[in-house]
């Protein structure tokens, strides 16, 4: 048994839990994906990271440990921003490694390397770290979202913010994904882009959603879309054979 790993499990769970405006105990032996130890929480709570209320069954964060659970929470939800994006693959598992090993320079590296991102795949808010606050204005002029390119640029995704697993499912359905290169033909009345050879609608907000890498614009002739059917977000026409 690792205690380290159960107690930032502890913590990571709190911080979880305070998101979602509940805080009772047995919420937190619910929540958790280890088994709850009796002799663990005590330790946290020995440890100045937790406190409890024994009259009304709740817990929360000390300021110690609301400084732990961040960092915790902050490395786990950028692994999987980097995983997802930038290595196309399934997240949660090597996420829950990655928040264990990893030391906070090195997260700050990680996040900057994103473009400072401000949610997770799953749509979670990323606490902001001193780097983001340090780089906020690099950060912009690297990464802009899609619309902000001019009819005929071309550019490198660089990530995909998604509300939800079923979007970013559709999205990499529609071969949007970190790494592509896209071209922009259209801005009004509704955004049209060019995706690995197909033309795809897409309304301004998922559109905004689309990071991309400002320092790979391509400057190309013709703001036409391309002749055939749209793949369109949450809509689909058949193409020809190509």
């Amino acid at each position: 048994m690792n205690k380290k790993r159960d107690k930032d499990e502890y913590l990571e769970q709190l911080w979880s839990m305070r998101e979602k405006n509940v805080n009772s105990v047995e919420e937190l032996k619910k929540e958790l994906h280890v088994e709850f130890n009796a002799q663990t929480f005590q330790e946290l709570i020995d440890d100045n990271m937790v406190e409890t209320d024994d009259k009304s069954q709740t817990i929360k964060l000390t300021d110690k440990g609301e400084k732990e659970a961040r960092q915790i929470i902050r490395a786990h939800r950028l692994a999987e921003r980097l995983i997802s994006d930038v290595l196309g693959e399934e997240y949660e598992a090597g996420a829950g490694e990655f928040e264990h090993t990893i030391n906070p320079e090195l997260v700050d590296g990680i996040c900057t390397l994103l473009g400072h991102p401000r949610e997770c795949p799953h749509g979670r808010p990323i606490p902001e770290g001193e780097c983001c606050k340090r780089c906020d204005k690099t950060a912009q002029a690297s990464v802009v979202p899609l619309p902000e390119l001019e009819v005929g640029q071309s550019a490198k995704i660089a990530y995909v913010q998604c509300k939800s697993d079923q979007q970013m499912h559709r999205m990499d359905g529609l071969q949007i994904r970190p790494g592509v290169m896209v071209k922009l033909h259209q801005k009004y009345p509704t955004i049209v882009i060019e995706c690995e050879g197909a033309s795809i609608a897409l309304d301004n907000e998922v559109a905004s959603n689309i990071r991309v890498w400002a320092k790979d614009v391509i400057e190309e002739a013709g703001g036409q879309a391309g002749k055939g059917g749209f793949r369109g977000f949450g809509f689909r026409h058949r193409r020809g054979r190509r």
